[in-house]
Parts: C-alpha cells; sequence; structure tokens
C-alpha cells in the first residue's frame, strides 16, 4: 500500500480551491433560494402594500436585483480567485511541484485510472466555467446569454465531484489509506 503524501503547497492549493468553491456553491444556493429575486420582490411588495406605497413589478424586480448585486459580486470576486488558483495549479507541475494527473500510465491500477480521470474531467469541467464565467462579465455582451446557459450547469458536476470526492476519501480513510484526511490537513513528512 502506497501512503500519499502532501507537500505544503499542494495543501494551501487545495483547501484555497475547496474553501472558494464552497463560497460559490454558498452564493449559488442562495441566489436559488432565499435570495431569488422573485422572493426579494415579494418582500419587497409586502412591506410597499403594509405601507400602503406603491411600485410597479418591474421597480420592484430591479430593486430586488439591486438588493442581491453585493451576492453576485462575491460570486464574481470568487471566480476571479478561482482563476488565479487553478492557473498555479496548472502551472507548479512545470516547477516540480504538484503533479499531472496522467490515467495513461499502463502500471495504474484500475482504481487509480479511475480517480486520476475523475480528475481531468473535472479540471475540463472547472476551466469551461471559468472560461465562461470570465466570458460573461468580460466578453461581448452577444455571447452572455450562451455563456450564462453553459455557465449554470457547472452547479451539477461540481457537487457531484464534492460527493465523489468525499465518498473516494472515506473509501480510502476506512479501507486501503489510513490518515488521508490527516495528511491533507497536516502534510505528515511532506514530499512530491
Amino acid at each position: 500500500m502506497e501512503i500519499t503524501k502532501y507537500s505544503k503547497v499542494y495543501r494551501i492549493i487545495h483547501w484555497t480551491i475547496a474553501i472558494s468553491f464552497l463560497l460559490l456553491l454558498i452564493t449559488i444556493f442562495l441566489r436559488l433560494t432565499w435570495m431569488n429575486k422573485y422572493n426579494v420582490a415579494a418582500i419587497i411588495q409586502d412591506y410597499m402594500n403594509s405601507a400602503n406605497q406603491t411600485l410597479s413589478e418591474e421597480q420592484i424586480i430591479a430593486l430586488a436585483k439591486k438588493i442581491r448585486q453585493p451576492m453576485w459580486n462575491w460570486h464574481v470576486y470568487i471566480g476571479y480567485v478561482l482563476v488565479g488558483l487553478f492557473s498555479i495549479r496548472f502551472i507548479l507541475p512545470a516547477f516540480g511541484f504538484m503533479k499531472i494527473q496522467n490515467p495513461f500510465d499502463k502500471n495504474l491500477s484500475a482504481k487509480v485510472k479511475f480517480q486520476k480521470w475523475t480528475y481531468l474531467v473535472f479540471y475540463f469541467f472547472v476551466i469551461v466555467s471559468l472560461v465562461t464565467g470570465l466570458m460573461i462579465v468580460l466578453g461581448p455582451k452577444e455571447f452572455k446569454k450562451t455563456m450564462e446557459e453553459i455557465h449554470v450547469l457547472g452547479i451539477y458536476y461540481l457537487i457531484t465531484f464534492i460527493a465523489i470526492h468525499l465518498a473516494g476519501i472515506l473509501i480510502a480513510e476506512f479501507k486501503d489509506q489510513k490518515g488521508i484526511i490527516s495528511r491533507i490537513i497536516s502534510g505528515t513528512k511532506d514530499i512530491e
């Protein structure tokens, strides 16, 4: 049984990416639930009715969007952070830090090949999400709607990857890689 060891650089990148994804998920969750523009508009409408004031539906939706804007700004800022983190993640192997996932190695078991393919597919979808996110914010307006439609699909791969990742970690912890959780936190015996 080969014990995986994680360098300090690896752990820093891993955890900053993980926290960034968690924060992105929170902004997505809030925008789809409590902070949905229609929910916020309904709260505004209730208040306006209780105060005997009126606004058109368009005005109320515009106000709801303004209330939600700071949350959207955080989503964008975290997206920029992820662009930087993944750029670093993909550059580090050139300097001998971290490794590129290679599922084509003939000496790998089926399990390890599956793990490596999972990461490559995840990286592909992350790149698609980051590029479409950048296009939404910085790109030409004629592509915005198409980029948004693609970008929104990111929630599905992200939640799927997190579930597979956590399940794999728990299986490894309780089967053949005892201590993997503590190693990704503390980095026992840094080498890589």
